[in-house]
């Protein structure tokens, strides 16, 4: 069940997990839902920070912090009292912790080429994910949450994070994704618009390395009359359904955007729409399949 938590109210979440589990793409969808975050952050500061950024009414309403394997000391065995800390001073904390199998996060970093951050003790990565797992038990046995990821591609993830943590009562989100057709379509689009008809950074020698939220790839595209007539074909048409969708209580409405590659044309056209879109709705988020 989504869980419809009044989006204005103050909170504060505590993510966790095992690395390659997803907690990055966790923080950055709530950054996009209009959290304030904080990576790796020391337990000590936690307090601190939740107390600095709701005082006040012009302060963050919604704080998230990220805490893995990464922390230093004795950190990992003092966020059991640190968050029995918060809710005395009344600021509970939520914590969620995301893993997944260990086969799965085996593949992950096999296919993305990442080092683990434990592979510096000299263990294998099997190794790494084991100790790993024993140093996290304590935050594990105390979450509120538990995701498992194993199944879940980026895409699948950031809408469970949005839908569980981000959605308001009476307002529509929206997901702006850009992909490459080569590689297939989004299995979760209402909309797909075809970005292949549109001239190509790729055959700039100077652009083909960069992707469409560089500066040089965005001045290409917005000096070519053909790239600006199809962004504002696009806003028009959405601007005119979107409200469509509200009427039918719709929560959330993915328009995915491709081109060739992934990394240009559809990556400018999915941030062009997102910067639009998000000065008329409050839930706006951008995905990048291909660069992510």
């Amino acid at each position: 069940m989504v869980s419809m938590i009044d989006a204005n109210a103050p909170r504060l979440m505590v993510l966790s997990g095992l690395s390659g589990g997803g907690k990055t793409v966790a923080l950055r969808t709530l950054e996009d839902l209009g959290f304030y975050c904080v990576d790796n952050l020391p337990a000590a500061l936690i307090p601190a920070l939740a107390d600095a950024l709701t005082a006040g009414n012009g302060g963050p309403q919604r704080i998230a912090v990220g805490i893995d394997v990464r922390a230093q000391g004795d950190d990992l065995t003092r966020m059991p009292g640190v968050l029995a800390q918060l809710a005395a001073a009344g600021t509970p904390a939520e914590l969620v912790f995301l893993h997944a199998r260990d086969e799965v996060l085996i593949k992950r970093y096999s296919e993305t080429r990442r080092r683990h951050p434990l592979s510096a003790q000299g263990l294998s990565l099997a190794g790494a994910i084991a100790r790993e797992r024993t140093l996290l038990k304590p935050l594990s046995a105390i979450a509120e949450r538990q995701i498992d990821t194993s199944e879940l591609n980026v895409h699948q993830l950031r809408r469970l994070i949005a839908t569980s943590y981000g959605l308001r009562g009476d307002g529509l989100t929206l997901l702006f994704e850009s992909f490459a057709f080569r590689r297939g379509l989004p299995p979760d689009a209402d909309f797909v618009f075809d970005a292949r008809c549109l001239p190509n950074p790729h055959w700039d020698p100077a652009l083909r390395p960069l992707s469409g939220r560089d500066a040089a790839v965005r001045a290409y595209l917005e000096a070519q009359p053909l790239v600006q007539q199809f962004t504002q074909d696009l806003r028009q048409m959405l601007e005119r359904w979107l409200p469509h969708f509200v009427q039918e209580d719709r929560s959330y409405v993915t328009v995915s955007i491709g081109c060739t590659g992934g990394r240009h044309r559809s990556v400018y056209l999915a941030e062009r729409l997102t910067e639009h879109f998000r000065e008329r709705h409050t839930q706006v988020l951008t995905f990048h399949r291909e660069l992510e």
